[in-house]
């Protein structure tokens, strides 16, 4: 996919850069593949902002998504690549034949018409899936499993991948975009190739509606605000914040470390936080 860039008609065209969707499926998606999706505008059900930032946003349906790719050792055809909007990554649509159909994440270089399949030991082709103890070192993969049979978990955004580097009793050593090192039991899926649209970072929105579009508010920043309202606020003139940076409730934040699961810290072998050797 390359990138789209518009001629300054108006002062929403200007600077305007958008990923090329020409070639994607113009139609809407297999109904019986969707589902209804509510809109939380950030809402708990007490109605109290939990996340900030959302609201608004257009009308979306839920595409669901094969994650665990368990049709083993049936070939399917890919019918057609289409938009999703709940995600950033583009998704194809799997025919097995006596339409038997199903949603999985496009990995780069898949076109309409190719053959995939799904198994314990595949080839290494683009959309392929296969269990990670079977790949050769060195393989680019996404939609990686954390624990056999959940379903992938690790790189199923646009442009991102992971890079198998090692096996070490009965487990495999991967690579991920962050430079963590961790290891993943050989038994857990895994899908061949990069995620499709990795230009999808290179796009410039242009004006704040067309964010709104999707569904994210203004931020106002805290140093702008009154001290009543949040902790950098305040000051003669304009300021820095004057402390640590800090949430509106006086936490720590930009890098303050919020990651404690130690029933996974354990798979770490290298933290994506380890300083790089000049």
């Amino acid at each position: 996919m390359a990138l789209k860039h518009y001629n300054p008609t108006s002062p929403a065209r200007r600077g305007l850069v958008l990923v090329d969707k020409s070639s994607l499926w113009k139609g809407g998606p297999i109904k019986a593949l969707t589902e209804g999706k509510k809109k939380t505008g950030g809402r708990n059900n007490k109605g109290h902002v939990t996340s900030r930032g959302i609201a608004g946003g257009h009308k979306q349906r839920y595409r669901l998504i094969d994650f665990k790719r368990r049709n083993w050792d049936i070939e399917g055809t890919v019918e057609r690549i289409e938009y999703d909007p709940n995600r950033t990554a583009f998704i194809a649509l799997i025919s097995y034949g006596e339409g038997d159909v199903t949603y999985i994440i496009a990995p780069q270089r898949l076109a309409v018409g190719d053959k995939v399949i799904a198994g314990k030991k595949t080839d290494v082709k683009p959309g392929n899936a296969m269990e990670l103890g079977q790949m050769p070192v060195g393989t680019i993969v996404h939609n990686v499993e954390m624990k056999p049979g959940k379903g992938g978990q690790i790189a199923r955004s646009a442009g991102t991948y992971v890079q198998v580097v090692g096996r070490d009793r009965g487990m495999v050593i991967v690579r991920l975009n962050s430079g963590e090192q961790r290891y993943i039991h050989a038994n857990c899926m895994a899908t061949v190739g990069a995620v499709s649209n990795p230009d999808n970072a290179n796009q410039t929105l242009a004006k704040a509606g067309r964010s709104r579009w999707l569904g994210r508010r203004p931020l106002t920043r805290g140093v702008a605000k009154n001290p009543v309202d949040h902790p950098h606020g305040g000051g003669e003139g304009r300021t820095s914040g004057g402390r640590h940076p800090v949430t509106p409730w006086g936490k720590p934040t930009k890098g303050a470390r919020t990651r404690s699961n130690k029933s996974t810290d354990k798979m770490i072998i290298r933290s994506r936080h380890a300083k790089k050797k000049r």
